[in-house]
């Protein structure tokens, strides 16, 4: 075979073979007479011919993720059981897929413009399943399931009317702010930052510590850690491996812009529930529907970016009057009303709209508080959380989100706090 025609060919085999196999060497020697420049020229056109495309160019972000997985294939057992695990499993990734699909896009873009292992893209699949409304009973919440002290930590908003946990910008941000932390204190092994990001820092110093005094390795298989943590990796590493691998459908996903973000200042009442419907499960965060308060944006599906733009900019149409009311009374300030309601200052004038904290007697303010709306629900026995989300005619998300609730288990007696629009 001529050396011309071998460099037409190669690439082409390169492509249809993939990187598990190495084409063959030719069998015949190249011409040593050839013009080694006119060579080079004609690989580079035929190259250029078949350029593949980059990820970002790719159709399925799961195969956006597949292009750029890192880190190595491993032959542990933890990790080839749970591909096992996996691979017995074979609907998973359906609904993981169905979960995803709002968020992975906006996650992978994330990851890249840090230049981060884009398996850093996977961990909410072993997070939360990709559920945005997770809650554990570690008091973890959201796709990332971070703890409110995490959250704190990283400047996540959690207040009576809005968690950034369950919001996909804020809590991607400070997970990957959490990670690029993990990474530098663990002096840039991965696995262990991991693994501290599941377990906390200090327990995972600690065994690594322990490994140094006994003289035994430092790696992570190679840790004494809890279960949970000690299978959390190993997740991880399966789910890249049968990606990369492609002996598993992962559903294809779109390689676009699902959603938008509409930067909110002061407060919206967003009071049509078919629309509150249809930005609810982006909307996680957002804690007493229809008030819009202390978020710092909505999240809408991209292709209405411009429709809900407007409705939002339109705060002329808010209906108030499922609201608290107030009339400003002679020695009243914003924090002697925001006392007296145990609601803050900054939410009475985001409420509000005010732009200062002056009042004058007489004012009218809204609180934010549904009128007469707050109940207190004893379970009885043979109800759930479906029957009595049912019967309210609110969410088993939002039940679940306003009693903190980890699972959908309850025991007769419980108490439960439900909020109800005014009709």
């Amino acid at each position: 075979m001529s050396l011309n025609r071998f460099i037409r060919i190669l690439p082409l085999i390169v492509i249809l073979s993939g990187c598990e196999t190495t084409p063959e060497q030719p069998s015949s020697q190249p011409d040593t007479k050839a013009n080694p420049n006119i060579v080079v020229k004609e690989q580079n056109e035929n190259i250029e011919q078949i350029a593949p495309l980059s990820p970002q160019e790719l159709d399925d972000v799961w195969q956006r993720i597949r292009a750029q997985l890192t880190f190595s294939n491993s032959s542990h057992p933890d990790v080839q059981q749970r591909i096992a695990w996996y691979l017995s499993h074979p609907n998973y990734m359906d609904e993981i897929s169905r979960r995803a699909e709002p968020y992975l896009y906006y996650i992978v873009t994330e990851v890249e413009k840090r230049n981060l292992p884009i398996e850093l893209a996977l961990m909410p699949l072993i997070e939360s399943d990709f559920d945005a409304s997770a809650y554990s009973h570690k008091h973890a919440s959201g796709l990332w399931q971070l703890t409110p002290a995490i959250a704190k930590y990283f400047k996540v908003k959690i207040s009576p009317w809005y968690d950034g946990r369950q919001d996909v910008i804020d809590s991607t941000r400070a997970a990957l702010d959490f990670m690029e932390y993990l990474y530098k204190r663990f002096d840039g092994d991965w696995y262990h930052a991991i693994a501290a990001y599941n377990l906390g820092e200090g327990r995972v110093l600690r065994a690594i510590s322990n490994n140094k005094k006994q003289g035994k390795p430092t790696d992570f298989f190679s840790l004494k850690l809890p279960q949970q943590t000690s299978q959390y990796v190993p997740k991880l590493l399966a789910a890249a491996q049968l990606l990369k691998s492609q002996k598993m459908a992962f559903p294809a996903i779109a390689n676009k812009d699902a959603i938008a973000k509409i930067a909110i200042s002061g407060s919206v009442i967003l009071d049509n529930k078919a629309q509150w419907q249809q930005l609810e499960p982006l909307n996680y965060g957002v804690i007493r529907f229809p008030a819009i308060i202390d978020a710092p944006h909505l999240v809408v599906p991209a292709s209405e970016q411009k429709q809900f733009e407007t409705m939002i900019a339109d705060q002329d149409s808010n209906d108030y009057s499922q609201w608290q009311h107030y009339t400003v009374k002679r020695g009243d300030s914003l924090s002697v009303i925001a006392k007296r309601y145990k609601v803050t200052v900054s939410q009475l004038k985001a409420f509000n709209n005010l732009k200062n904290s002056t009042i004058r007697i007489g004012q009218k303010l809204v609180l934010p508080q549904l009128a007469d709306t707050q109940i207190e629900h004893k379970v009885k026995s043979g109800e759930s959380l479906w029957k009595i989300a049912n019967h309210y005619k609110v969410s088993i998300t939002k039940l679940k989100q306003w009693n903190s609730l980890s699972s959908d288990r309850l025991k007769i007696g419980d108490k439960l706090t439900v909020f109800l629009s005014a009709s």
